[in-house]
């Protein structure tokens, strides 16, 4: 892996390349590995004034190794910056639970929305997406929150899914959380902002 941090925009990353049924059963811990690697190689890549998915006039912010040291303090601090965040949804591809993530995002985007239509509609999407049985990202809820989902999706308010938000939150801060913090992922990004810190503004 290189020690160049990316100047891709994180904002124009999408996180699509989702595993099929079939990978889960024959992907090996040596393949996940090189699976995230490929991935942060995209990220850290040389050579950022040829970048084809972005101009070199918008190059993005690049986190300092201060920034890569404060995401080991806190998922909240992982969390609030984007370049961690999009390296967390990478780590999280790995253990194949990436819909954690993307059930806490998605919810942080529905807090923002003020407009009852909009309520009604993102609410929908939500829950198809990962709160009813066999949604295609289904998330782990008890029966009592699911529950509650389901009666607020007629009249949603802006914390309609902020139990199940909570919920999630503390799951990935008990259990995928302090993998990604002792993985090689991030043994990687430590060494590779300490290369470049003395280049980067904060």
């Amino acid at each position: 892996m290189r020690d160049n941090l990316a100047t891709v925009s994180l904002q124009s990353m999408a996180f699509t390349d989702c595993l099929t049924p079939t990978d889960l059963l024959t992907e090996k811990k040596g393949i996940k590995r090189k699976n995230w690697r490929n991935r942060m190689r995209f990220l850290l890549k040389t050579n950022p004034s040829h970048s084809i998915l972005h101009p070199v006039k918008n190059r993005s912010y690049r986190p300092s190794a201060d920034d890569v040291n404060q995401w080991a303090q806190s998922l909240d601090k992982l969390l609030s910056h984007k370049y961690g965040k999009a390296a967390f949804c990478i780590f999280l591809k790995s253990e194949f639970c990436e819909e954690n993530i993307e059930f806490w995002t998605a919810c942080e985007d529905f807090r923002t929305l003020t407009s009852h239509k909009e309520l009604l509609s993102k609410a929908k999407r939500i829950y198809e997406e990962f709160i009813k049985s066999e949604a295609p990202k289904e998330i782990n809820l008890d029966f009592h929150t699911k529950n509650a989902i389901v009666q607020s999706l007629h009249e949603p308010t802006a914390t309609s899914f902020l139990t199940a938000q909570r919920k999630v939150y503390s799951l990935m801060e008990n259990n995928s959380y302090p993998r990604f913090i002792h993985s090689d992922l991030y043994k990687e990004l430590c060494v590779a902002a300490r290369g470049e810190g003395k280049h980067i503004k904060s």
